[in-house]
């Protein structure tokens, strides 16, 4: 068999490249022009929404029915808001309030947004059921530790979404939630036997497909019970047999991050693209870290050696590539059908504001009125290093917000290498005489958060403690507040209670 040019067509078919700038390169342009069906933004790619709306533009000038993928989860996963953090929460906090038809009407909405500035597909929802509290990359992203409770969350979302033309996508297929590894770095495990994993880490999954979800997204998972072997991105058993056969599904499968540490590392990133076309995989995710032509071309490149050496097959190639353009024909149809009804505005702020207000928990162990504070406060905010699905520089937390509504309001942000024992007193030392709020985020996964909250509690049995992580004790401070999110709209509904400006509790 040779390097022709149809071979080449199907496997440019496949890869989604990510890329730099705020407007497509002229390799990008070229490569749409030659077949490439899909590309992938990142924030690195966003400025505002109308620049977006140019970009996808400018990217359908040389190829109309191309796919437009992000990572738009709302809450602490953003792209689109990644600069002044997200006006909606995220899954967690819409786990809590438990009101699918809130989920779906926030989903519906963030769709328009994205329809908007011309994205037509969109990996989320996370239907990870978080069951391992230790998890470093799930958390707040999934809908919550009850299987019962993510999959039909997951199912609203995914109505919301694709009610606005959006393709939505469910990941991280077979289930990331029950993994104390980030497969950024390394390849989590999955214990769980094969009974485990029907009745909870699949059950959102079987209720994604039966509402018809468009994408599915691979987790880079070594799942003993399915393969013990190879990562579920890499593997048949996971991907056809489960996914496709079990399952029934028989949309586009499409891989996480092909770069990541727990594929490539071992395989290379062509290496580890091939083996995940040939379990199943219809299209390549790639450019977080990787992005450029030259990472495009070596996935291609890779993919067609691998054709010609008889280690994948064409049907399978031409089945991938089959699927990836009937996503895009659905999604240039539905954008006919729905883009035309859309309001020429932004979404509606107010939905998330208030369901971020609805996810508020308030536990008091002192019988004192503490709301509204009684003066300007000083906030420390204890800042954990976040993994590389959330954007670093993502604002959130309680003290910018709470400063316009309580003017006076001082701010002390610490992070692991500087929460000194100095650091604790200089905070103390700021706070005295005045109120002190001690914001958090995942504290109970985090010893140096919880040495800093133990020594500041010891001088301060009044301080308020506001928890924007997943929620461990609820009894520390005299008012422990849980927002159940990070994201800007979390830290706005907690300063509008810590300041009394809603009657929101």
């Amino acid at each position: 068999m040779k390097r022709g040019p149809e071979l080449l067509r199907l496997a440019e078919t496949v890869v989604f490249p990510g890329f730099e700038g705020k407007s497509p390169p002229d390799w990008l342009r070229r490569r749409l022009g030659e077949g490439l069906a899909g590309v992938v933004l990142f924030s690195r790619n966003i400025a505002t929404p109308s620049q977006v709306a140019d970009l996808t533009a400018a990217l359908r000038e040389e190829n109309p029915q191309v796919l437009v993928g992000i990572d738009e989860e709302s809450g602490e996963v953003t792209r689109l808001e990644a600069a002044g953090g997200s006006t909606r929460p995220g899954s967690f906090a819409l786990g809590v309030v438990d009101d699918t038809g809130l989920t779906e009407e926030l989903a519906a909405d963030l769709g328009r947004d994205l329809a908007r500035a011309g994205v037509n597909l969109n990996f989320a929802p996370s239907a990870d059921v978080n069951s391992n509290p230790d998890n470093p990359v799930i958390g707040l992203r999934s809908f919550g530790a009850d299987p019962d409770l993510v999959a039909r969350h997951t199912a609203a979302w995914i109505r919301g979404m694709q009610s606005a033309g959006v393709a939505a996508c469910a990941k991280h297929f077979p289930g990331h939630g029950d993994t104390s590894v980030d497969s950024h770095h390394g390849v989590p495990l999955v214990p769980a036997p094969l009974g485990e994993l029907h009745d909870v880490a699949l059950r959102p999954f079987r209720a994604a497909v039966e509402q018809g979800v468009r994408t599915v997204m691979t987790g880079h998972l070594l799942v003993s019970a399915l393969d013990p072997a190879m990562p579920a991105t890499l593997s048949r058993p996971v991907l056809h047999d489960l996914l496709r056969v079990e399952l029934g599904f028989e949309g586009v499968i499409v891989t996480d991050g092909i770069e990541m540490a727990a594929v490539s590392g071992p395989y290379g990133i062509g290496g580890a693209s091939v083996l995940a076309v040939a379990a199943g995989a219809d299209a390549i995710c790639v450019g977080g870290e990787h992005a450029g032509e030259e990472t495009a071309i070596g996935i291609r490149d890779a993919i067609v050696d691998a054709v010609i050496e008889g280690r994948l097959s064409e049907e399978r190639l031409a089945d991938a590539s089959r699927r990836v353009c009937e996503l895009a024909l659905w999604t240039t149809t539905a954008r006919r059908s729905v883009h035309p009804g859309l309001p020429g505005g932004p979404g509606t702020p107010s939905i998330g504001l208030a369901a971020a207000r609805r996810a508020l928990r308030t536990t008091r162990r002192s019988s004192a009125a503490v709301f509204p504070l009684p003066a300007p406060p000083h906030v420390v905010e204890l800042a954990p290093e976040m993994n590389l699905a959330i954007e670093k520089d993502t604002p959130w937390g309680v003290g910018e917000p709470l400063g316009k509504l309580l003017p006076g309001t001082t701010v002390t942000r610490l992070a692991a290498a500087t929460a000194t024992g100095g650091a604790i007193e200089a905070v103390l030392a700021a706070a005295a005489e005045r109120p002190l709020v001690i914001v958090v985020r995942d504290a109970h996964r985090h010893p140096w958060q919880a040495d800093a909250l133990r020594h500041l509690l010891a001088a301060r049995a009044d301080a308020v403690v506001v928890e924007m992580g997943l929620p461990g004790r609820s009894d520390l401070g005299a008012v422990h507040v849980a927002t159940h999110g990070a994201s800007r709209v979390c830290g706005q509904a907690a300063a509008e209670l810590l300041a009394g400006d809603t009657g929101t509790a």
